[in-house]
């Protein structure tokens, strides 16, 4: 097959014949190769795509461009496979009519009062905070002029 016999959008066999940190040559006959970039490789994050991939594995691409000057083709093994199901999202709890937290200036007057996350300071904690440490220091400024 010549690159004229290879249209984008076509599924077709192909052979891993090369593999580099950025993606994977593959054989689509005897005279054509193309690359699948490692974004294209699987549906998730690919990290390190030997784990996904194997020089001599088959598989089947999709042409996604042929580059008509040099010949280059992009391929994607990702677009051959179904996408996975995504995981259904825990609803939140409602903290008011606003749909925000309790603590979002914007929220209902009536919004609960939510209790504080654990290792997390709320601002307003933070600026009590904050004033007390600065009134402790003008106080012991204070005693030192005094003196």
């Amino acid at each position: 097959m010549t690159v004229e016999q290879y249209e984008v959008g076509s599924t077709v066999e192909g052979k891993v014949t090369g593999i580099k940190p950025f993606g994977a040559f593959v054989a689509l006959d005897t005279k054509k190769q193309g690359l699948v970039h490692i974004s294209e490789v699987a549906h998730g994050y690919v990290k390190d795509i030997n784990d996904v991939l194997s020089v001599g594995d088959e598989v089947k691409v999709k042409i996604k461009s042929i580059e008509e000057s040099s010949g280059k083709i992009s391929l994607s093994i990702r677009d051959t496979q179904e996408a996975p199901e995504k995981p259904e999202r825990k609803e939140r709890k409602d903290f008011g009519s606003s749909g925000r937290g309790a603590g979002y200036a914007g929220a209902s007057k009536s919004a609960p009062v939510q209790q504080k996350a654990q290792g997390f300071n709320t601002l307003e904690d933070k600026l009590k905070d904050w004033l007390k440490q600065s009134n402790e220091i003008q106080a012991d400024l204070n005693k030192r002029i005094r003196k």
